[in-house]
């Protein structure tokens, strides 16, 4: 009886190309641009339909630091982005009713008839994708793209 143990057999995971890695960022950004552009039909980008997903999934008027928290992004940003929905009547500042310094956004009517609207738009964009991805194994690429994040 022979006592050596047969190596055991470990997968080797396939090297990344630079071609896989650069096709990745090109995907990524050509899916950013693409939204954008698809929420700039409605007079909308990113952050702004984002923060108004935000306040109307709440549905009460949110502090800005609420807002940033949610937004994962520094207050700062958060003021500006406010400034710009305020601007185009997306939303209003309004006192906060527990501390006078703060202030809290709430989404006015035109805001939840735009995000609507821009709701609308992503869900036309992705069932563009869906066609595109038409005979794709939606579980593998699920996978595949979550254990690049």
């Amino acid at each position: 009886m022979n006592n050596i143990a047969a190596p055991i057999e470990t997968e080797v995971p396939a090297p990344c190309t630079d071609h896989v890695m650069f096709l990745l960022i090109q995907v990524g950004n050509a899916m950013a641009q693409r939204l954008e552009q698809t929420l700039g039909v409605v007079g909308l980008s990113g952050p702004k339909f984002g923060a108004l997903s935000h306040l109307v999934q709440v549905g009460q008027p949110l502090s800005l630091s609420e807002c940033a928290a949610r937004m994962t992004c520094v207050r700062s940003n958060i003021t500006q982005l406010m400034d710009r929905l305020e601007a185009d009547g997306l939303v209003r500042r309004v006192e906060d009713p527990n501390d006078r310094r703060a202030v809290r956004a709430v989404v006015t009517p035109l805001g939840r008839e735009r995000h609507a609207a821009g709701v609308k738009q992503v869900e036309t964009m992705k069932q563009e994708l869906a066609k595109t991805l038409a005979g794709v194994d939606q579980g593998v690429l699920e996978r595949v793209l979550s254990a690049i994040r």
